[in-house]
């Protein structure tokens, strides 16, 4: 939840942490009107190409290998991109100043789920020339360190106070 004490266990997620404590930070001292939003992964339009969803679509496509850090099991909650958009939009319309809210997609998966519905999504839309399964490029890699094993956003203050949901489902 949003007072959920910040306990950064990555470079990464400290420079997240790092950022919502310079905001309040600027609030306090010079009396900034602020609200803070944090949010899960997101996917869909106009994702960078090296990110994981459009990685293994991409890569699947070209018959190359399918990277899946350590065993696929960091879970990550999944934001359709437009979703973010309008809550994004209603946090800065209508959010109390001074507030953090969660923007999330209700949406956890696992990176190997992840993988495999695109694989499986792949094999119906454009099967493989060979006739084998896109499942069969997985390739498991040396996770990287500091790899965070479970992203999850709580959105229920967003819900309640400001009535946002995702529209999309993953």
């Amino acid at each position: 939840t949003e007072e959920t004490p910040y306990q950064p266990s990555s470079p990464y997620s400290a420079s997240k942490a790092a950022s919502d404590h310079l905001v309040r930070a600027w609030q306090e001292t010079y009396g900034l009107p602020v609200v803070l939003s944090n949010c899960s992964n997101n996917y869909g339009p106009f994702h960078f190409p090296e990110k994981l969803i459009p990685l293994v679509i991409l890569n699947a496509l070209d018959e190359k290998p399918l990277p899946v850090y350590g065993a696929g099991a960091n879970v990550r909650d999944w934001l359709y991109v437009e979703d973010h958009a309008r809550a994004l939009a209603l946090v800065a319309t209508t959010g109390k100043l001074g507030e953090s809210y969660n923007i999330g997609g209700r949406a956890e998966r696992t990176n190997l789920n992840v993988v495999e519905t695109i694989c499986a999504l792949l094999d119906k839309k454009r099967p493989r020339a060979n006739g084998k399964s896109y499942v069969d490029l997985i390739t498991f890699v040396i996770d990287r360190p500091g790899h965070d094993r479970r992203y999850a956003i709580d959105a229920s203050k967003i819900e309640r106070e400001l009535g946002w949901k995702p529209q999309e489902t993953f």
